[in-house]
């Protein structure tokens, strides 16, 4: 059985990740990746579906032995993509999500070279900012700040393997791109080098 596939799905806020996401885990080929941290559950929250949520004393030494993805303190408590429940999952043949911001997967890739790194983007930036001021959910200030945010984070494009642009109400399109990636990706040389010895094998 070949083994998963990790992607990381990134995007500026009003990429629509959480729908493009939620396209592909209808297909039944895909987890959602649930990060680790050191913060309590919330009211309704469950342990192993929103987060695993561990002691500060466990991720730290995760972290020293090599047991985190990917990692980040904020308000003074650390989230992160444990290495082994990510493992698992690829073993089983499905195919992990991680949907994270470009530190994060930057540090993924140094640590998983064969992850998959994928930036949906509006289709522009400013079809990005008509959706954020569309949501009306948000203040001007923050509407401004995360607009700076995407012209800082696309400065690390190179990180990226691809890049899928997702359209006005063409989410299932950007899926499909992505499924497109991943059918290919599964296809590549690199991931079927035994591939000779198997065709003599019967």
């Amino acid at each position: 059985m070949q083994k998963g596939l990790l992607l990381v799905i990134s995007g500026p806020a009003g990429s629509g990740k959480g729908t493009v996401n939620a396209h592909l885990l209808k297909t039944g080929r895909f987890v959602y990746s649930v990060s680790a941290t050191t913060r309590a559950p919330r009211p309704g929250e469950v342990d192993g579906v929103n987060y695993h949520y561990i002691t500060r004393e466990d991720f730290a030494d995760r972290i020293a032995n090599g047991g985190m993805l990917e990692y980040t303190e904020y308000c003074g408590n650390f989230y992160g993509t444990p290495k082994k429940e990510a493992e698992e999952v690829l073993a089983s043949g499905k195919n992990l999500i991680l949907e994270i911001e470009v530190e994060g997967a930057k540090q993924v890739k140094s640590k998983f070279p064969d992850a998959i790194l994928i930036l949906l983007l509006p289709p522009s930036f400013r079809a990005q900012e008509t959706r954020l001021r569309g949501r009306g959910t948000e203040t001007e200030d923050k509407i401004l700040e995360r607009l700076a945010r995407t012209r800082e984070e696309l400065k690390e494009i190179d990180a990226y393997d691809y890049v899928v642009l997702n359209e006005d109400g063409e989410d299932l399109t950007a899926a499909e791109d992505i499924l497109a990636i991943v059918r290919a990706e599964q296809h590549h040389l690199r991931r079927n080098s035994d591939v000779a010895t198997r065709y003599f094998a019967d």
